[in-house]
Protein backbone atom coordinates (compact mmCIF):
# COMPACT_ATOMS: atom_id res chain seq x y z
CA UNK A 1 0.00 0.00 0.00
CA UNK A 2 1.55 3.27 1.05
CA UNK A 3 4.97 2.05 2.31
CA UNK A 4 6.43 1.31 -1.16
CA UNK A 5 6.14 5.19 -2.30
CA UNK A 6 8.89 5.86 0.60
CA UNK A 7 11.94 3.65 -1.19
CA UNK A 8 13.95 6.46 -0.74
CA UNK A 9 17.72 6.41 -1.65
CA UNK A 10 20.16 5.54 1.40
CA UNK A 11 23.90 6.46 1.90
CA UNK A 12 25.95 3.40 2.86
CA UNK A 13 28.78 5.11 5.82
CA UNK A 14 27.35 7.46 7.75
CA UNK A 15 24.34 5.60 9.25
CA UNK A 16 26.16 2.34 8.79
CA UNK A 17 28.66 3.49 11.38
CA UNK A 18 25.74 5.17 14.26
CA UNK A 19 23.71 1.94 13.53
CA UNK A 20 25.63 -1.65 12.92
CA UNK A 21 22.66 -4.43 12.60
CA UNK A 22 21.19 -5.84 15.72
CA UNK A 23 21.79 -9.70 16.57
CA UNK A 24 18.93 -11.80 16.77
CA UNK A 25 20.64 -13.32 19.53
CA UNK A 26 19.97 -9.83 21.74
CA UNK A 27 16.30 -9.63 21.06
CA UNK A 28 15.09 -6.20 22.55
CA UNK A 29 11.63 -4.93 22.91
CA UNK A 30 11.65 -1.26 22.16
CA UNK A 31 8.89 1.17 23.80
CA UNK A 32 7.08 4.13 22.12
CA UNK A 33 5.07 6.71 24.31
CA UNK A 34 2.49 8.73 22.37
CA UNK A 35 0.83 11.61 24.85
CA UNK A 36 -2.44 11.05 23.31
CA UNK A 37 -5.33 8.74 22.01
CA UNK A 38 -7.09 8.69 18.94
CA UNK A 39 -11.39 8.68 19.31
CA UNK A 40 -12.57 6.08 20.92
CA UNK A 41 -9.34 4.89 22.36
CA UNK A 42 -8.35 4.25 18.66
CA UNK A 43 -4.24 3.38 18.23
CA UNK A 44 -3.42 5.88 16.48
CA UNK A 45 -3.06 9.52 16.72
CA UNK A 46 -2.86 13.16 14.63
CA UNK A 47 -1.65 15.82 13.84
CA UNK A 48 2.46 15.52 13.80
CA UNK A 49 5.21 13.46 12.15
CA UNK A 50 4.71 10.71 15.04
CA UNK A 51 1.11 9.71 14.02
CA UNK A 52 2.20 9.78 10.24
CA UNK A 53 5.45 7.29 10.97
CA UNK A 54 3.40 5.24 13.35
CA UNK A 55 0.69 4.85 10.99
CA UNK A 56 2.38 4.10 7.63
CA UNK A 57 4.68 1.39 9.71
CA UNK A 58 7.94 3.24 8.76
CA UNK A 59 9.67 2.08 11.90
CA UNK A 60 8.84 -1.75 11.44
CA UNK A 61 10.00 -1.22 7.69
CA UNK A 62 13.31 -0.09 8.83
CA UNK A 63 13.81 -3.08 11.13
CA UNK A 64 11.93 -5.69 9.28
CA UNK A 65 15.45 -7.77 8.35
CA UNK A 66 16.17 -7.50 12.26
CA UNK A 67 13.24 -10.24 13.93
CA UNK A 68 15.44 -9.33 17.18
CA UNK A 69 14.02 -6.12 17.03
CA UNK A 70 10.08 -5.74 18.36
CA UNK A 71 8.54 -2.90 19.06
CA UNK A 72 5.19 -1.98 21.11
CA UNK A 73 3.59 1.50 20.92
CA UNK A 74 1.32 2.89 23.91
CA UNK A 75 -1.14 5.88 23.35
CA UNK A 76 -1.55 7.68 26.50
CA UNK A 77 -5.22 9.59 27.22
CA UNK A 78 -3.78 11.15 30.18
CA UNK A 79 -1.83 13.01 27.31
CA UNK A 80 1.98 14.26 28.68
CA UNK A 81 1.55 13.85 32.64
CA UNK A 82 0.74 10.20 31.81
CA UNK A 83 3.80 9.87 29.71
CA UNK A 84 6.19 11.53 32.25
CA UNK A 85 4.65 8.78 35.15
CA UNK A 86 5.59 5.78 32.36
CA UNK A 87 9.14 7.49 32.43
CA UNK A 88 9.26 7.57 35.65
CA UNK A 89 9.01 4.07 36.06
CA UNK A 90 11.20 3.16 33.30
CA UNK A 91 8.07 1.89 31.18
CA UNK A 92 9.25 4.18 27.93
CA UNK A 93 11.89 4.28 25.32
CA UNK A 94 11.54 6.56 22.81
CA UNK A 95 8.33 9.10 23.33
CA UNK A 96 6.44 11.95 22.16
CA UNK A 97 5.44 14.46 23.84
CA UNK A 98 4.64 18.53 23.96
CA UNK A 99 6.86 21.01 25.18
CA UNK A 100 5.43 21.54 28.77
CA UNK A 101 5.30 17.83 29.80
CA UNK A 102 8.48 17.68 28.77
CA UNK A 103 9.71 20.31 30.61
CA UNK A 104 8.60 19.26 33.93
CA UNK A 105 10.06 16.16 33.34
CA UNK A 106 13.54 17.40 32.98
CA UNK A 107 12.62 19.89 36.21
CA UNK A 108 11.62 16.70 38.22
CA UNK A 109 15.09 14.92 36.55
CA UNK A 110 13.64 12.54 34.20
CA UNK A 111 16.65 12.27 31.82
CA UNK A 112 16.05 11.73 27.89
CA UNK A 113 17.16 13.37 24.68
CA UNK A 114 15.71 15.73 22.01
CA UNK A 115 16.50 14.03 19.01
CA UNK A 116 13.79 15.71 16.06
CA UNK A 117 10.94 17.96 16.64
CA UNK A 118 7.80 16.11 15.69
CA UNK A 119 5.22 18.85 14.93
CA UNK A 120 6.00 22.78 15.46
CA UNK A 121 4.04 26.07 15.14
CA UNK A 122 0.75 24.87 16.27
CA UNK A 123 -1.59 26.86 17.42
CA UNK A 124 -3.62 26.54 21.35
CA UNK A 125 -7.53 27.07 20.29
CA UNK A 126 -10.29 28.89 22.58
CA UNK A 127 -13.89 27.40 22.34
CA UNK A 128 -17.07 28.43 23.87
CA UNK A 129 -20.82 27.33 23.88
CA UNK A 130 -22.28 27.69 20.81
CA UNK A 131 -24.33 30.52 21.84
CA UNK A 132 -22.02 32.03 24.01
CA UNK A 133 -21.10 36.24 23.79
CA UNK A 134 -17.56 35.88 24.73
CA UNK A 135 -15.43 37.09 21.46
CA UNK A 136 -11.82 37.83 22.93
CA UNK A 137 -9.62 36.29 25.18
CA UNK A 138 -9.97 39.50 27.85
CA UNK A 139 -13.56 38.68 28.59
CA UNK A 140 -12.40 35.41 30.02
CA UNK A 141 -12.36 37.45 33.02
CA UNK A 142 -13.56 36.10 35.90
CA UNK A 143 -14.87 33.09 33.65
CA UNK A 144 -14.64 29.37 34.17
CA UNK A 145 -12.45 27.73 32.22
CA UNK A 146 -11.20 24.31 31.19
CA UNK A 147 -7.93 23.16 30.67
CA UNK A 148 -5.60 19.94 31.15
CA UNK A 149 -3.16 20.77 33.16
CA UNK A 150 0.34 19.43 32.64
CA UNK A 151 0.19 19.53 29.19
CA UNK A 152 1.68 21.93 25.98
CA UNK A 153 -1.95 23.68 26.20
CA UNK A 154 -1.48 24.47 29.49
CA UNK A 155 1.58 26.25 28.90
CA UNK A 156 0.63 27.81 25.20
CA UNK A 157 -2.68 29.39 27.51
CA UNK A 158 -1.01 31.15 30.18
CA UNK A 159 1.17 32.68 27.69
CA UNK A 160 -2.24 33.18 25.45
CA UNK A 161 -3.59 35.27 28.45
CA UNK A 162 -0.31 36.84 29.79
CA UNK A 163 -0.53 38.13 26.09
CA UNK A 164 -3.98 40.41 27.00
CA UNK A 165 -3.52 40.89 30.52
CA UNK A 166 -4.48 37.98 32.60
CA UNK A 167 -3.43 35.91 34.43
CA UNK A 168 -4.23 32.40 36.24
CA UNK A 169 -6.19 34.07 39.18
CA UNK A 170 -8.54 36.51 37.25
CA UNK A 171 -10.55 33.18 36.27
CA UNK A 172 -11.60 29.71 37.15
CA UNK A 173 -9.30 27.03 35.61
CA UNK A 174 -10.99 23.99 35.79
CA UNK A 175 -8.65 20.56 35.16
CA UNK A 176 -10.31 18.40 32.65
CA UNK A 177 -9.17 16.29 29.58
CA UNK A 178 -9.77 16.76 25.97
CA UNK A 179 -13.24 14.52 26.23
CA UNK A 180 -14.32 15.87 29.17
CA UNK A 181 -13.89 19.91 28.23
CA UNK A 182 -15.52 18.73 25.19
CA UNK A 183 -18.15 17.76 27.06
CA UNK A 184 -18.00 20.22 29.80
CA UNK A 185 -18.26 23.34 26.46
CA UNK A 186 -21.69 21.07 24.83
CA UNK A 187 -23.44 21.09 28.22
CA UNK A 188 -22.48 24.71 29.17
CA UNK A 189 -21.07 23.64 32.36
CA UNK A 190 -17.76 25.95 31.75
CA UNK A 191 -17.94 29.02 29.87
CA UNK A 192 -14.87 28.32 27.40
CA UNK A 193 -11.99 25.99 27.43
CA UNK A 194 -8.02 25.71 25.92
CA UNK A 195 -7.27 23.05 23.43
CA UNK A 196 -6.73 21.73 20.07
CA UNK A 197 -8.75 20.54 16.67
CA UNK A 198 -11.47 18.87 18.48
CA UNK A 199 -12.94 21.86 18.80
CA UNK A 200 -13.47 22.21 15.29
CA UNK A 201 -15.36 18.98 14.84
CA UNK A 202 -17.58 19.93 17.37
CA UNK A 203 -17.74 23.41 16.45
CA UNK A 204 -18.82 21.55 12.61
CA UNK A 205 -21.86 19.81 14.84
CA UNK A 206 -23.32 23.29 15.80
CA UNK A 207 -21.94 22.64 19.68
CA UNK A 208 -19.13 25.29 20.22
CA UNK A 209 -17.30 27.92 18.42
CA UNK A 210 -14.42 28.26 18.19
CA UNK A 211 -13.95 32.06 18.87
CA UNK A 212 -9.95 32.51 19.07
CA UNK A 213 -6.64 30.27 17.87
CA UNK A 214 -2.71 32.19 19.08
CA UNK A 215 -1.43 32.07 15.57
CA UNK A 216 -4.04 34.97 15.13
CA UNK A 217 -1.53 37.15 17.51
CA UNK A 218 0.47 35.34 19.73
CA UNK A 219 3.06 33.44 18.17
CA UNK A 220 5.05 33.10 21.25
CA UNK A 221 1.96 30.36 21.89
CA UNK A 222 2.88 27.98 19.39
CA UNK A 223 2.90 24.80 20.25
CA UNK A 224 6.11 22.34 19.91
CA UNK A 225 6.11 18.53 20.27
CA UNK A 226 9.58 16.03 19.58
CA UNK A 227 10.24 12.75 19.31
CA UNK A 228 12.84 12.05 22.94
CA UNK A 229 14.98 8.84 24.06
CA UNK A 230 15.32 7.94 27.48
CA UNK A 231 19.47 8.40 27.81
CA UNK A 232 19.62 4.89 29.18
CA UNK A 233 18.08 3.45 25.95
CA UNK A 234 20.14 5.81 23.79
CA UNK A 235 23.31 5.08 25.74
CA UNK A 236 22.77 1.03 25.44
CA UNK A 237 21.00 0.96 21.78
CA UNK A 238 22.85 3.93 19.78
CA UNK A 239 22.80 1.48 16.62
CA UNK A 240 19.07 1.36 17.34
CA UNK A 241 17.87 4.90 17.96
CA UNK A 242 19.98 5.83 14.87
CA UNK A 243 17.29 3.88 12.60
CA UNK A 244 14.67 4.97 14.67
CA UNK A 245 15.48 8.12 13.89
CA UNK A 246 15.61 7.60 10.25
CA UNK A 247 12.37 6.31 10.40
CA UNK A 248 10.89 9.28 11.49
CA UNK A 249 13.03 11.40 9.48
CA UNK A 250 11.12 9.37 7.00
CA UNK A 251 7.63 10.22 7.99
CA UNK A 252 9.14 14.02 8.34
CA UNK A 253 10.02 14.05 4.96
CA UNK A 254 6.91 12.63 3.31
CA UNK A 255 4.56 14.43 5.69
CA UNK A 256 6.26 18.07 4.45
CA UNK A 257 5.47 16.92 0.70
CA UNK A 258 2.93 19.52 -0.41
CA UNK A 259 1.61 16.67 -3.10
CA UNK A 260 0.46 14.43 0.05
CA UNK A 261 -1.44 16.84 1.65
CA UNK A 262 -5.00 14.36 1.03
CA UNK A 263 -3.12 11.19 1.71
CA UNK A 264 -1.70 12.93 4.65
CA UNK A 265 -5.24 13.86 6.12
CA UNK A 266 -6.33 10.34 5.28
CA UNK A 267 -3.54 8.89 7.37
CA UNK A 268 -3.88 10.90 10.29
CA UNK A 269 -7.95 9.84 9.45
CA UNK A 270 -7.42 6.56 11.38
CA UNK A 271 -7.32 8.52 14.18
CA UNK A 272 -11.02 8.80 13.93
CA UNK A 273 -10.55 12.86 13.58
CA UNK A 274 -12.68 13.38 10.42
CA UNK A 275 -10.94 14.32 7.62
CA UNK A 276 -13.11 17.61 7.54
CA UNK A 277 -11.57 19.03 10.81
CA UNK A 278 -8.13 17.65 10.08
CA UNK A 279 -8.26 19.92 6.40
CA UNK A 280 -9.25 22.60 8.45
CA UNK A 281 -6.58 22.59 11.38
CA UNK A 282 -4.02 22.73 8.16
CA UNK A 283 -5.64 25.39 5.78
CA UNK A 284 -2.91 27.46 4.74
CA UNK A 285 -0.45 25.63 6.65
CA UNK A 286 3.27 25.17 4.94
CA UNK A 287 3.06 21.45 5.57
CA UNK A 288 7.49 21.69 5.01
CA UNK A 289 7.68 24.57 7.81
CA UNK A 290 5.16 22.49 10.50
CA UNK A 291 6.82 19.31 9.52
CA UNK A 292 10.43 20.32 10.05
CA UNK A 293 12.23 18.25 12.19
CA UNK A 294 15.35 20.36 12.57
CA UNK A 295 16.66 21.14 16.06
CA UNK A 296 17.89 24.79 14.61
CA UNK A 297 18.24 27.86 16.74
CA UNK A 298 14.41 28.75 16.18
CA UNK A 299 13.79 24.92 17.85
CA UNK A 300 16.09 25.59 20.47
CA UNK A 301 15.05 29.22 21.35
CA UNK A 302 11.36 27.92 22.05
CA UNK A 303 12.52 25.10 24.64
CA UNK A 304 14.51 27.61 26.13
CA UNK A 305 11.64 30.33 26.19
CA UNK A 306 8.91 28.13 27.36
CA UNK A 307 11.33 26.50 29.84
CA UNK A 308 11.23 29.95 31.51
CA UNK A 309 7.56 30.85 30.85
CA UNK A 310 7.00 27.51 33.04
CA UNK A 311 9.23 28.79 36.15
CA UNK A 312 7.64 32.44 35.44
CA UNK A 313 4.12 31.16 35.81
CA UNK A 314 4.84 28.95 38.63
CA UNK A 315 4.48 25.40 36.78
CA UNK A 316 8.03 24.34 37.74
CA UNK A 317 9.55 25.01 40.95
CA UNK A 318 13.41 24.81 39.55
CA UNK A 319 15.44 26.63 36.22
CA UNK A 320 16.58 23.72 33.91
CA UNK A 321 19.31 24.00 31.38
CA UNK A 322 17.59 23.02 27.37
CA UNK A 323 21.37 23.50 25.58
CA UNK A 324 22.62 19.85 26.64
CA UNK A 325 18.55 18.40 25.94
CA UNK A 326 19.22 18.02 22.06
CA UNK A 327 20.80 15.30 20.67
CA UNK A 328 21.41 16.37 16.69
CA UNK A 329 23.97 13.69 15.44
CA UNK A 330 21.40 10.93 14.75
CA UNK A 331 19.04 13.73 12.80
CA UNK A 332 21.82 14.87 10.49
CA UNK A 333 23.22 11.78 9.98
CA UNK A 334 19.73 10.27 8.31
CA UNK A 335 19.29 13.64 6.64
CA UNK A 336 22.25 12.90 5.12
CA UNK A 337 21.79 8.88 4.17
CA UNK A 338 18.78 10.23 2.95
CA UNK A 339 19.74 12.97 0.57
CA UNK A 340 17.66 15.70 2.44
CA UNK A 341 20.50 18.11 3.50
CA UNK A 342 18.58 20.97 0.98
CA UNK A 343 14.81 20.23 1.56
CA UNK A 344 14.37 21.83 5.17
CA UNK A 345 15.58 25.23 5.91
CA UNK A 346 16.59 26.27 9.04
CA UNK A 347 15.58 29.25 10.67
CA UNK A 348 17.20 31.86 13.95
CA UNK A 349 15.84 32.28 16.66
CA UNK A 350 13.67 35.16 15.47
CA UNK A 351 11.70 32.35 12.87
CA UNK A 352 13.82 33.66 10.26
CA UNK A 353 14.95 31.50 7.47
CA UNK A 354 19.17 30.82 7.84
CA UNK A 355 20.71 31.64 4.01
Amino acid sequence: MHRRNFSLALGALSLATLAPSVSAQTPVVVRLGYSGIGADNRQFAQGNTWATTHALGLVEEEFKNDPGVKFEWYFFRGAGPAVNEALANKQLDFYSQGDLPSIIGRASNLRSKILLVGGTRRPVYLAVPAQSSIQRIAELRGKKVALQLGTNNHLAAATVLKAHGLGSKDLTLVNLDSASANAALASNEVDAAFGDVSFLLLQAQGLVRVAYQSNQDTPAAARVGSTFVSEAFESQHPEIVARVVKAFTRGAHWSSVEANRDELIKVWGKSGTPDSVLRADLDGVDLKLRHSPLLDEYTRNLYRTKAAQAREFGLIRRDIEVNDWFEPKYLNAAIRELKLESFWTPHNAGDKPVA
